[in-house]
């Protein structure tokens, strides 16, 4: 089963010998669950917030308790990973992202529906975690941000088909069943993972979980110039999406008039032009390296979000002129995330546990006080939607053109 490290690139010493195929699966379903938690969700969340009988706010709370709680957990699941394992930490959290799941699935009240996703946000911190600890065990840093743009285009394909199927099990059998569809993903990933994934962290740190550790661990981390740079470009970016995603379903359908099903279509559309933007890094990266990479991704982002804010304010407010702006930004997201992610946990092998868990912490701060105050702010127009874009657009940019230029490690591009 094991093939020789070169094949899936150069490894750092003691990585352990994965599969490259089996590598990437591994990456792009536990990477994938990210999405698959929210953008199955999102079509369903104005039918569940009206079934229980609650307020926008508390439905938004669903979506916004869930990932501070994947953003927090992250913070012992790191050092957790790097005392024990990826392993452990990975079959746990899948675990209770089960459980949890299927206590979403039958909450009687929407107290109690936010709670099982508290719960399921925290799991799910243990899975995405591990993943990008998992890229640092097994590949150098620009290695890794290939790698890392190959499992995004699985995450990719998979979001696709994440928007539309949620849009359908919703309108034909009810927001239950678009639940129940996020607990048969995680059985079928946990089962994987427990069968066929192999310890990746080729030496535990036995004192990863001493205060004193964890305190100077957390501080050479936060003091890297390489790790803000590249943190702060990725919640930029994360930033800008959640936007989108927590305030697009109540904008597309109930100010635009889109059914369920539409409003699946686009998402489908946005996370097509993620999956692009993917493979428009691979080859970026190639031909010019990881600075002029996120340079240009910059420019895209940038473009999308000041673009759309252009539609809203020549009062263009339909779905054709406030969309297409908006694939600009996702291209832009899909080259961020793979460069970011790895560029963040790079200067860590003996750390990439914290380091991709502070990473997480970051972007999940920022969506949730977004979603908090998307929860006041919606007020049945656009506007919330296109000016928290359009800001993270320039703010993402300005990022990508100044602190990643001056902090990004210094590699050889690689031609064609």
């Amino acid at each position: 089963m094991s093939v020789p490290s070169a094949a899936i690139g150069p490894q750092p010493a003691h990585a352990a010998r994965v599969p490259p195929g089996l590598a990437i699966l591994v990456l792009a379903l536990l990477l994938s669950i990210q999405p698959v938690t929210t953008d199955l969700y999102l079509p369903a969340l104005p039918a569940l917030t009206r079934s229980l009988g609650a307020p926008v706010a508390a439905g938004q709370l669903t979506l916004s308790a869930l990932l501070l709680a994947f953003g927090c957990s992250q913070l012992a699941w790191g050092p957790l990973s790097d005392r024990f394992g990826r392993r452990p930490v990975l079959l746990v959290g899948l675990a209770l992202y089960t459980l949890a799941s299927v206590g979403a699935v039958l909450a009687p009240s929407m107290d109690l529906l936010v709670a099982w996703r508290t719960l399921q946000g925290a799991a799910m911190g243990a899975v995405v975690m591990c993943a990008r600890a998992i890229v640092r065990d097994l590949y150098t840093p620009l290695a890794g941000a290939r790698a890392m743009s190959k499992a995004l285009t699985g995450l990719g394909l998979i979001a696709c088909l994440c928007a539309p199927l949620g849009g359908l099990l919703t309108e034909w059998l009810g927001w239950r069943v678009a639940l129940l569809a996020l607990t048969a993903y995680a059985v079928a990933t946990l089962a994987l993972v427990a069968l066929r994934l192999p310890e990746t962290l080729g030496q535990r740190n036995p004192h990863a979980l001493r205060p004193a550790t964890l305190v100077s661990t957390w501080a050479l981390v936060l003091r890297s110039p390489t790790f803000r740079a590249f943190s702060l470009l990725t919640t930029a970016s994360y930033g800008g999406l959640f936007t989108f995603l927590a305030a697009s379903s109540f904008v597309y359908l109930d100010v635009l008039g889109h059914t369920r099903t539409q409003y699946g279509l686009v998402l489908l559309s946005t996370a097509a032009a993620y999956l692009l933007g993917t493979l428009l890094c691979r080859r970026l990266l190639a031909r010019y390296g990881i600075k002029r990479t996120v340079a240009i991704a910059g420019a895209l982002s940038a473009s999308g979000g000041l673009l759309t804010l252009l539609a809203a304010a020549l009062g263009w407010h339909r779905v054709e002129a406030l969309l297409p702006p908006f694939y600009l930004f996702m291209l832009g997201h899909g080259i961020h995330q793979p460069c970011g992610q790895s560029g963040a946990v790079g200067p860590f092998p003996q750390a990439a546990g914290v380091a991709s868990a502070l990473n997480g912490f970051m972007m999940m701060l920022a969506a949730f006080a977004i979603g908090r105050w998307l929860g006041r702010a919606l007020d049945g127009t656009v506007w919330p939607l296109v000016q928290g874009v359009a800001l993270w657009s320039v703010l993402l940019a300005a990022i990508a053109w100044t602190l990643v230029q001056r902090h990004a490690p210094q590699e050889p591009a690689h031609g064609r």
